[in-house]
């Protein structure tokens, strides 16, 4: 098995590690890194619980190898809170009660903070919301919640 040296910035902070070929940046954030807030799911894209930012463009940390990361910046939950106070996306899905068992918040609080930046219109609609939302699954709340704490941010 191969290994690779990369360079790259996570959270704000840089990073020099030796990576296994056959890694994915999941791996590398989770067991390299300890950065636990980048939830494993489904290891296919399919579920958005591993959602990161790379390069401030949102992606499955699962689907994507660790050394294709050299010289990236990346962008994980815990960097999304600054000068320790959460983000208001992060205070909006707290004041919602859209967390539930939480697995999937980290990955749907990412995707949300990116859509925001993606869809240009406002006041966001719920259906256009609900559309850009599909790569992001949650298994108990019923997104509702989700839905209304997004919603709230968009449209402040």
């Amino acid at each position: 098995m191969s290994s690779h040296e990369i360079q790259f910035t996570v959270n704000g902070v840089h990073s020099r590690l030796v990576v296994a070929g056959h890694h994915t940046l999941l791996d590398v954030l989770r067991r390299q890194l300890e950065l636990y807030g980048t939830n494993e799911g489904c290891r296919m894209g399919e579920c958005g619980a591993c959602t990161v930012w790379l390069d401030d463009r949102r992606v499955p940390a699962c689907l994507i190898l660790a050394p294709a990361v050299d010289g990236c910046a990346v962008t994980t939950i815990e960097g999304l809170a600054a000068a320790g106070r959460l983000h208001p996306m992060q205070e909006a899905f707290a004041r919602h009660g859209a967390l539930q068992c939480g697995f999937c918040t980290p990955g749907m609080i990412m995707s949300a903070v990116a859509l925001l930046g993606e869809i240009p219109e406002r006041p966001l609609s719920e259906d256009r919301l609900r559309q850009a939302l599909t790569g992001n699954l949650c298994r108990c709340t019923g997104y509702v919640k989700i839905v209304e704490a997004i919603l709230e941010v968009a449209n402040r």
